[in-house]
């Protein structure tokens, strides 16, 4: 009989509005920059189509207010190389195929050479846009002066125009990370409860690691939440809930880490024995046992999703569902005991799939425990220190 394959991760809803945030107020921001800084440009004459001063507003107006400090010369370096370039090559040759293809080679080169990074391939881009509105050298300066009016109003309508925190959006991340490990974990318990197979192993294994992809996730709005409190004069709510979500995306990353561990124990076990056996692998008093623990961290990592979106205050697992949480562990342990002496694999997977049902429990008590500690943003030369006391170090050790 053919095992049906565990059901896919649910799709992660799409949704114009979220909640928490001032419906348009990011697309109106970006809007009012673009519109400022063209009209600007248009006062000041710069050029005929002062296209670059709202395309550089644009750019600027998605950032947090660190991110245009620290990164700001690299977009305006990126758009003023590209600038330059266009304006020799139609200077010089015009515009052809081949031409444009020397243009496009080497605003890469100047971009690398230029350690812009993520902003290597507005250098090209810049370039492109000026040969199409026209790159005569009479424009260089005007293009170049449009880059930095829309820098500046990008700042501006940052600054004074709701800052982004991205507090929300790191919540929510966190929560949907949470709500697809309960859904592994109960599909999980699920399939224990059923026939059990070699593929559904494979299967629920291929799930469990792919989950990695949302801590990942996860953990890239957290950082952007952690940045957008710096140079942030509203960015006290972003400090005060950095804490609840570090606290509970560490726990979860901890919690992932071990449902890997969990899945790829029963897969061990499931290869172990002779592939028209795979359904004995496990004994049906471990599986169910197994089965109940899965499904009290399913309604746990629950509730650590709602406490990430802050639905929920953190509170810490309650006493009672804590000794549950023990009980059954005791019933698993009791399940699994084998004589070392008879079965000496089993009784080392027995051990392992015990201790991650330990590091579970403890870890999604993590989850819910209230932060214990504030925190406030590094100070924004902290790397610069670091970097030269470092070169202090190595030249007194060299002395």
């Amino acid at each position: 009989m053919s095992t049906p394959p565990p059901r896919p991760a649910p799709q992660r809803p799409t949704r114009l509005v979220r909640r928490g945030r001032t419906p348009g107020l990011r697309t109106a921001k970006t809007v009012l920059a673009a519109v400022v800084a063209f009209q600007v440009a248009t006062w000041l004459d710069t050029t005929s189509s002062p296209i670059l001063a709202p395309l550089t507003a644009l750019l600027v107006v998605q950032l947090t207010l660190y991110e245009t400090l620290a990164t700001g010369w690299e977009r305006v370096a990126s758009v003023t190389s590209g600038v330059l370039i266009a304006v020799l090559f139609a200077s010089v040759v015009g515009l052809t195929w081949w031409s444009l293809g020397l243009v496009v080679g080497l605003s890469l080169v100047v971009g690398r050479l230029l350690r812009l990074g993520p902003h290597l391939a507005e250098v090209p881009i810049s370039a492109m846009l000026v040969l199409a509105v026209g790159g005569a050298e009479t424009a260089a300066l005007g293009r170049i002066t449009e880059t930095l009016i829309g820098a500046g109003v990008g700042v501006l309508v940052n600054l004074l125009v709701a800052p982004p925190l991205y507090v929300q959006p790191a919540g929510e991340a966190i929560a949907e990370l949470a709500g697809r490990m309960a859904a592994l974990s109960e599909d999980l318990a699920a399939a224990l409860a059923g026939p059990w197979s070699r593929r559904l192993a494979d299967d629920l294994l291929d799930r469990a690691r792919g989950v990695g992809t949302e801590v990942a996730r996860a953990d890239r709005h957290l950082a952007r939440t952690e940045e957008s409190a710096r140079l942030n004069p509203r960015g006290r709510s972003a400090r005060e809930a950095r804490p609840r979500l570090r606290n509970t995306l560490t726990a979860l990353e901890r919690v992932h880490v071990t449902l890997r561990t969990l899945t790829r124990v029963l897969l061990d076990r499931t290869y172990f024995v002779p592939e028209d056996e795979a359904d004995r692998a496990w004994t049906p008093a471990a599986r169910a046992a197994l089965a109940d623990v899965l499904r009290t961290v399913a309604r746990t990592l629950r509730e650590a999703g709602a406490v990430a979106d802050g639905s929920a205050v953190p509170t810490g697992v309650d006493a009672g569902r804590l000794s549950a949480m023990l009980d059954l562990r005791a019933r698993l342990a009791d399940a699994l005991l084998v004589d070392p002496a008879h079965d000496a694999a089993a009784w080392a997977q027995h051990g392992t799939l015990l201790d991650a049902v330990d590091l579970l429990r403890v870890e999604l008590a993590a989850a819910l425990q209230p932060p214990s500690a504030t925190w406030a943003p590094p100070p924004l030369a902290q790397a610069q220190v670091r970097a030269v006391r470092r070169a202090l170090t190595r030249r007194r050790r060299r002395d």
